[in-house]
């Protein structure tokens, strides 16, 4: 079920982007991995998007992460990570040594990325200015989604998309990240975003049909929150937490405050994955290959598109004009 059941969050969530991501100088863009058609997308973003600007050709492209501004990352899980150019989306470094490797996430400060090698049980750390790894930790095997802190000091990994395990870290220095603790949750879990705070954890499951909210310093389960047909992904935007559920069809934003609902919408069967830039989310569906595009504080749809025959992880990136 690695290949069809995938998060995002993996998921791997892009930070919202500031206000000036639609200046007159610059535009939000989509990254979209096309795996089954060994192919990355860019797919421009607002009220009239869902338009190709940009592809390219790259083998087996399972998962995709970047900066607002710098390269984007993307994973191969026959052992390689590759570094595209920002805006022009050319490969501009091929890194080796990986055994499979899955999800990536961009730090805080966007310097570092951290590729979670569930081969290896290591995870990764890629200086994105030198176009090389810089350091590597064993977290175990099936090592896989992962999230930042928004100070970038403090960093969880899920073992495995059905994880039983969630490993703690201490990212400080984030050449150099130690293991400072590990958590057995009730359910599997699956996908891992810190709130923008930095207080609570919010980790979803590919089994059950909520997510757990966690208290982001000692660990221990606050809450749990009903939501749809496992597994789903979690972002943020503004005062809400963007939940998706891929097997449920469906979108439903709720108040990462006070845990309050504020409505759900239907979405393309599959839609695991998803990124929030500004006010917008944009998601993917592994299964039907439409990525679309809504206000997150309406769940009003901007549009969808049927891009490729499956659409992985999508990442967000601002372009010059």
């Amino acid at each position: 079920m690695r290949r069809l059941v995938v998060l995002a969050t993996a998921l791997l969530v892009v930070p919202s982007a500031a206000a000036g991501a639609r200046s007159s100088a610059s535009r939000p863009v989509a990254l979209v991995c096309a795996e089954a058609s060994n192919e990355v997308f860019a797919v421009s973003l607002g009220p009239h998007g869902g338009r190709v600007l940009k592809r390219i050709h790259i083998a087996d492209p399972l998962m995709i992460a970047a900066p607002l501004h710098g390269p984007a990352v993307v994973v191969d899980p026959n052992g390689t990570v590759t570094l595209l150019g920002w805006h022009s989306l050319r490969p501009i470094e091929v890194l080796h040594g990986f055994v499979r490797p899955e999800v990536a996430a961009i730090a805080p400060g966007d310097r570092y990325a951290y590729v979670s090698d569930a081969g290896s049980g290591r995870l990764v750390v890629i200086d994105l200015a030198r176009r090389s790894v810089v350091g590597r930790v064993f977290v175990g095997l099936q090592a896989h989604h992962l999230d930042f802190s928004p100070d970038g000091k403090r960093l969880w990994v899920s073992l495995g998309e059905t994880a039983s395990t969630i490993v703690r870290l201490d990212t400080a220095d984030l050449r150099r990240p130690r293991v400072v603790g590990r958590i057995h949750p009730r359910a599997t879990a699956h996908g891992i975003e810190f709130s923008p705070d930095g207080r609570s954890v919010w980790v979803s499951s590919s089994g059950a049909p909520f997510v757990t909210v966690f208290d982001a310093a000692t660990g221990e389960p606050r809450r749990e929150i009903a939501a749809g047909k496992g597994p789903q992904e979690i972002a943020f935007s503004g005062k809400r937490a963007i939940v998706t559920s891929g097997y449920g069809s469906s979108l439903e934003a709720v108040s990462w405050r006070t845990y309050g609902r504020h409505g759900s919408v239907s979405m393309p069967y599959g839609s695991f994955n998803l990124a929030t830039f500004g006010g917008d989310v944009v998601t993917s569906s592994v299964l039907t290959g439409y990525v679309t595009e809504l206000q997150a504080g309406t769940l009003k749809r901007l549009w969808t598109r049927k891009i490729a025959p499956v659409t992985r992880y999508v990442a967000i990136s601002v372009w010059p004009r």
